[in-house]
């Protein structure tokens, strides 16, 4: 170089010199040199940072290019590490040189400057941890004159929030650490507030150990804490490894008595994550981790697929679906009933969808069991009703029923057919009473069991066959049954049935029964059961025997033959059924009624919710002017 060139060096160099001074002096230039420099340490855009010094300035009442000023003398020659937020840079640049410009509070604890709107953040704090469950604690940290963390204030408190004694530690606010649980100083989660002031980012400790309580009872528990930033402090949040055992089982066993199952899926990342009752409903091995969306379709009965469709077309609208369908596994059908919601963008376009599957085939499978039940019974009613109209049809062409009192040689006879109050309940209940060729006369009285056409087709068949068997054969009541007996037998049926034949001119009556209650006999007020011989249910036993007995019948006596739906109902016993029965012929055959068997009937005419009733009220025959069933009104 030769002297000219190194003169005209020397003379730029100086000018160079010169208009660095010039910039240094000029207060926009300086700005501006903080703001890019302080938006490089940040990593944010230089507006963003030439605002922030502008608000810094008015929130201390001071030139901008004094705060300009402030942070260039303080990161000038300074390598510090990335910090998130303009305000952590700052503050941690000013408190290393002790150019902080925040007095101190009165308890020592020694604020940063806050950000925009947030002066009075642990009221703010407060609100929202109130809003939202878990265990949760802000906390402010304490400076000493060097600018170190010597202890944190409890600003705000979840209510949730407990102590490992369950004591609640809502009024620790406003308290320090060191004389609420001075068993935190210096351990994990001491360091990891102090490292989050640091540099703002989360840390999660543990699992650790945690040993507190009084010094009568120390207890220790197992405890994780998740340390994140909020305004000029922190924010923790304390799960106790007991109470997430607990709730985790419960959770569990939510899932087994409900068959329930959740999943969640980010549409961000493509993360989606299975409960174990979402594995077992789908009855997949957690190894093989959850079933992508085009797998679950696949298992989606076709005839299904419309009510899918549907569902998606609803869920891409915003609305949350709630619907069952049938999924084919391993050659069997499940009905599950899948319920899913989503956190959308400010679009509405969903980023993460949470979603609650119950396998409901048991109550599916019970449903249709109670359709199909329900088909069935309409139609049992239909073929009832059917069956009842042909029953009544046929009983009626069997078994007419005189409306009007009728004599015999030597009796006067009266019959009343109470038909049950359900319709459905047409029974074999029948009766007999006719002149016999040899003089006598044969009454009879029965009961077939069961209901519907086949008692009344057997009912029938007993009837004709004890009217012709008195033609043909015999009047003995014993002989009689024991024929009645090797009939049901064969047809495989059961029955009750009292027969008796009463001779005019002795006045003498010879009974039997088959299974059947006794006559009732009442004369002057006093009524008695006559005793009854020996005889089996009719059709129980093939070689079955039949006794009688004889009773005289006297001027003034009233015989009533009846079958048990008279005496027997649901909410009494047969006693308590036959006292009222019983008390009727008493007044009857005390009154000197000139006709006891209207009068008896009359007074019998309430019917048995359950089963037939049929009465044959006999009394001598006198010279007393007709009976009617109904009075003197018939």
């Amino acid at each position: 170089m030769s002297v000219g060139q190194h003169s005209d060096y020397r003379q730029r160099l100086a000018a160079l010199d010169q208009a660095v001074a010039r910039a240094q002096l000029d207060p926009a230039a300086q700005v501006q040199r903080a703001a890019g420099l302080l938006a490089g340490r940040v990593g944010c855009r230089v507006d963003e940072a030439h605002t922030y010094l502008l608000d810094r300035a008015a929130q201390q009442g001071r030139p901008v290019v004094a705060v300009a000023s402030d942070i260039l003398a303080a990161l000038q020659g300074r390598q510090l590490p990335g910090s998130p937020s303009l305000e952590n840079e700052v503050d941690r640049a000013l408190r290393a040189r002790g150019q902080g410009h925040e007095p101190a509070s009165g308890h020592g604890v020694r604020t940063p400057v806050p950000l925009r709107g947030a002066d009075d953040w642990g009221p703010l704090v407060q609100q929202v941890l109130d809003a939202i469950p878990g265990s949760h604690m802000a906390l402010a940290p304490v400076f000493d004159d060097s600018t170190e963390i010597t202890d944190w204030v409890i600003v705000a408190v979840s209510r949730e929030t407990a102590d490992f004694s369950g004591h609640d530690v809502a009024g620790a606010v406003g308290r320090r650490i060191t004389q609420v649980y001075p068993a935190t100083v210096d351990t994990p989660v001491w360091q990891a507030w102090r490292d989050v002031v640091a540099d703002g980012r989360a840390r999660q400790i543990g699992p650790f150990p945690y040993v507190g309580g009084s010094d009568r009872s120390p207890a220790e528990v197992l405890m994780t804490a998740w340390v994140s930033q909020v305004g000029p402090g922190v924010l923790s949040r304390w799960v106790r490894h007991d109470e997430q055992t607990r709730q985790a089982e419960r959770i569990a066993q939510t899932e087994r008595l409900g068959q329930l199952g959740w999943g969640e899926a980010d549409l961000v990342t493509g993360q989606i994550v299975w409960s174990d009752g979402l594995y077992r409903i789908y009855e997949r091995d957690p190894g093989l981790g959850p079933l992508s969306s085009d797998e679950q379709n696949a298992l989606t009965l076709p005839e299904d697929e419309p009510i899918r469709r549907h569902a998606m077309e609803s869920f891409g609208r915003g609305e949350t679906v709630d619907l069952t369908t049938r999924i084919r596994l391993g050659g069997r059908i499940k009905h599950v009933r899948s319920v899913a919601d989503a956190v959308r963008d400010v679009q509405g376009r969903p980023v993460k969808v949470y979603g609650i599957v119950q396998d409901v085939t048991a109550q599916q499978t019970a449903r249709a069991q109670l359709a199909e039940a329900e088909q069935l019974l309409q139609q049992h009613q239909h073929n009832l009703a059917a069956e009842h109209e042909l029953a009544t049809q046929l009983r009626q062409i069997v078994l007419p029923v005189p409306a009007e009192p009728f004599d015999l040689p030597g009796l006067r006879v009266a019959v009343r057919y109470l038909p049950a109050e359900e319709a459905s309940r047409v029974g074999g209940d029948w009766f007999h009473a006719a002149h016999a060729d040899d003089g006598s006369v044969v009454l009879a009285i029965g009961d077939v069991a069961g209901h519907g056409i086949h008692a009344a087709t057997v009912m029938a068949q007993l009837r004709h066959m004890l009217a012709g068997l008195t033609v043909t054969t015999t009047t003995e009541p014993a002989q009689l049954l024991w024929h009645l007996n090797r009939l049901l037998y064969s047809c495989e049926t059961t029955a009750t049935a009292a027969v008796a034949r009463f001779d005019p001119q002795s006045r003498r009556l010879t009974w039997a029964q088959g299974g059947h209650p006794a006559p009732l006999q009442a004369r002057a007020g006093t009524t008695r059961e006559l005793a009854r011989p020996r005889g089996h249910l009719l059709g129980a036993c093939r070689t079955a025997r039949y006794d009688t007995a004889t009773v005289d019948v006297h001027p003034a006596d009233l015989l009533l033959f009846y079958t048990d739906g008279l005496i027997e109902h649901r909410r009494h016993t047969l006693a308590e059924g036959l006292a009222p029965v019983v008390a009727t012929l008493n007044d009857i055959s005390a009154s000197g009624s000139q006709q006891p068997l209207a009068d008896l009937l009359a007074r019998l005419r309430r019917a048995n919710p359950d089963d037939d009733t049929c009465i044959l009220a006999v009394r001598h025959q006198t010279s007393a002017p007709p009976e009617s069933p109904e009075g003197n009104d018939a």
